[in-house]
């Protein structure tokens, strides 16, 4: 099993070698073509290639013993007491805006948030943003 397990560790380790070294851009966060010299070039293409060919082994052993979960969870197996994130987001009231574009950013934070999006409320029904599914409505006051 472990012969086994080695040969296709093996495999998946080249294929990704070969994945993550086919540009020389692939490689510049890790080393500067400028400074690297060929011989720290395959230095680095060596290390990498024996931590990913571990990794590979490990993974694929692991999988075939059952200790990681190799398939996703049957219908039966889910949680289905939880709410779904779409129904989580319905059951928020539309936000009222007095002007006739919302902007919505997701969040007040910029980092947790999506791409800004100018929303035209001239609809009596509210509008939905396309990144967070929140919904705007009109306030008309006067």
């Amino acid at each position: 099993m472990a012969a086994i397990g080695r040969r296709n560790g093996l495999k998946m380790a080249t294929h990704l070698m070969k994945t993550l070294t086919g540009s020389s851009r692939s490689l510049s966060g890790i080393v500067s073509s400028e400074v690297a010299t060929s011989h720290t070039q395959k230095w680095m293409q060596a290390v990498m290639f024996k931590i990913i060919l571990e990794l590979a082994i490990d993974l694929y052993t692991n999988c075939m013993n059952g200790q990681y979960a190799c398939r996703l969870p049957s219908y039966e197996e889910m949680d289905t007491s939880k709410k779904s994130p779409m129904e989580l987001i319905n059951e928020v009231p539309p936000i009222k805006v007095e002007d006739r574009i919302a902007v919505c950013e997701g969040d007040s934070n910029p980092a947790l948030g999506h791409p800004v999006e100018f929303i035209c409320l001239d609809k009596d029904e509210p509008a939905v943003c396309k990144y967070c599914g929140l919904r705007y409505v009109q306030d008309h006051h006067h």
